[in-house]
């Protein structure tokens, strides 16, 4: 096996100068960094576990706290912050915590401890006693699709999107707009399903248009929920000529229970959804479109500034677009 000796001697510098190239400390030229990895993987050589740990105080993993790991969104997120974190030499540690026990266990006990050089948590809306937690790590946090004060993040603005979806549908004259969304109150405090709810809500008092309870259905998220949701809406005795659905799957679900209604999409009920999924497209769905790769790469890219320390911590927020396609049409009244 090549050792840290036999990188330095071909890159011509010596042991400390490629053990600092290779660990990613300062001091070093990048044309001396750059020779020095070269070197090592032409050599294949590989910094031990141990001993970069022990010379630099890290371990070279990032750890990413998550609600639903099987989740499209969640995996999504998970897949874009890993390429930017592989890329940059560190292995992720994935940390479920998909229910309350699992949830308050995780917060008590911090498992990360000592294991990870930085942290990104996923979509939880952390407490006062959570964020005070996560700070006591001393180790750089990111959040993805939440805020808390004094830790960055990177979101998108869920109320201003959920609006410009109710929107296109009230522009297409629809006037009786049901929502799928989430059970009240949501799983884990989530706060994405209360700002897209809010949304539709203000496009409706844009529009003049006042909202009905009756044409609100819980879709928990899922294709399955979004489905029965749907089929009550149906059941109204009035049902809505529109639907905007909170997440794509919860879409998937309404569209299969119209077709099997034999309702007419969208010549009888229009229907938008918010995510762009992988098979939006497919199913011509009208959606909002949403970065959900490029929130996990970003949130990716502001641990390894913090870590490098070349840059202040930030709240981005990224830019949705509207995608219109075949499901959504003019209210047949309009028509």
């Amino acid at each position: 096996m090549p050792s840290i000796r036999d990188v330095a001697k071909r890159a011509r510098v010596s042991t400390a100068t490629a053990s600092r190239a290779l660990r990613g400390l300062p001091s070093v030229t990048a044309e001396t960094r750059a020779r020095v990895e070269r070197v090592a993987a032409e050599l294949d050589y590989v910094i031990p576990f141990n001993a970069s740990s022990l010379a630099s105080g890290r371990t070279n993993s990032v750890g990413i706290v998550v609600p639903f790991v099987s989740r499209w969104f969640f995996g999504t997120v998970i897949a874009g912050a890993e390429a930017v974190l592989r890329e940059a030499g560190l292995d992720l540690v994935v940390y479920g915590v998909p229910d309350a026990a699992g949830r308050a266990r995780f917060f008590d006990r911090m498992p990360v401890r000592r294991r990870v050089d930085a942290l990104l948590v996923l979509s939880l809306p952390l407490t006062a006693a959570e964020a005070g937690a996560l700070r006591a790590l001393r180790v750089p946090v990111v959040l993805v699709g939440s805020t808390a004060e004094g830790i960055p993040s990177v979101r998108i603005d869920d109320f201003a999107a959920a609006t410009r979806a109710v929107r296109h549908l009230t522009e297409l004259g629809h006037r009786r707009i049901g929502l799928i969304g989430e059970s009240d109150p949501p799983p884990h405090g989530f706060t994405t399903p209360g700002l897209r709810r809010n949304g539709y809500l203000h496009a409706l008092a844009d529009a003049g248009i006042e909202p009905e309870p009756g044409l609100e259905a819980a879709g928990g998220f899922t294709a399955a929920a979004g489905e029965t949701a749907m089929e009550r809406l149906l059941a109204q005795p009035d049902p809505p000529s529109a639907v905007f659905a909170m997440s794509d799957e919860m879409a998937f679900g309404a569209l299969r229970a119209l077709r099997r209604a034999r309702v007419a999409v969208p010549d009888e009920v229009s229907v938008i959804g918010f995510d762009d999924h992988e098979l939006a497209a497919a199913l011509d769905l009208s959606t909002i479109a949403q970065p959900v790769a490029d929130q996990g790469d970003r949130a990716a890219r502001l641990l390894l500034d913090q870590l490098r320390r070349q840059a202040p911590a930030a709240d981005v927020v990224l830019p949705v677009e509207l995608v219109h396609r075949g499901t959504t049409g003019p209210a047949p009244a309009a028509r």
